[in-house]
């Protein structure tokens, strides 16, 4: 992550995240790493719908497509890169291993990241399968495959 931060100061560019599944992990890797605050805006944790949608999800997308889609995961990186104004927007929503009843899908171990780039109007997206290991060392393995993505993009 130091890479990445070191990156986004020297091409002067900021970045937020709106976290779901992985709880906060990304936005607590990033500020372990020292002047993050100099690009890393804000952090969102929204770990129901109802909060997607008061941050600026459609609901209309969610109910389309479920919330745990590629397609809701790009709305979160536009919405809090709009929100926050920043360059870079990271939205991430999946499940790690554990049926929803709330919000019942086919897979269980699916999580879908989108990292929206506002000056290109563009979404690099990926979906990663997450394996059979406990929920915190699936979060580092989502946020490790984040930071190889964002890696390439910044």
């Amino acid at each position: 992550m130091k890479e990445v931060i070191d990156k986004l100061i020297k091409n002067n560019k900021t970045i937020a995240a709106m976290e779901s599944c992985t709880g906060g992990a990304l936005a607590n890797e990033i500020t372990n790493v020292a002047d993050a605050s100099k690009v890393f805006k804000f952090s969102a944790i929204t770990y129901c719908n109802e909060f997607k949608v008061k941050m600026g999800v459609d609901n209309k997308i969610i109910s389309k497509y479920t919330v745990y889609s590629i397609e809701v995961a790009k709305e979160m990186s536009k919405v809090i890169s709009d929100f926050t104004n920043c360059d870079y927007g990271i939205g991430i929503t999946g499940q790690l291993k554990k049926a929803d009843e709330n919000n019942p899908v086919d897979n269980d171990n699916l999580v879908y990241i989108s990292i929206y780039d506002k000056n290109k109007n563009f979404y690099y997206t990926m979906s990663i399968e997450v394996l059979d290991l406990p929920r915190s060392e699936n979060k580092k393995y989502v946020v490790n495959k984040i930071v190889t993505l964002l890696k390439t993009i910044v």
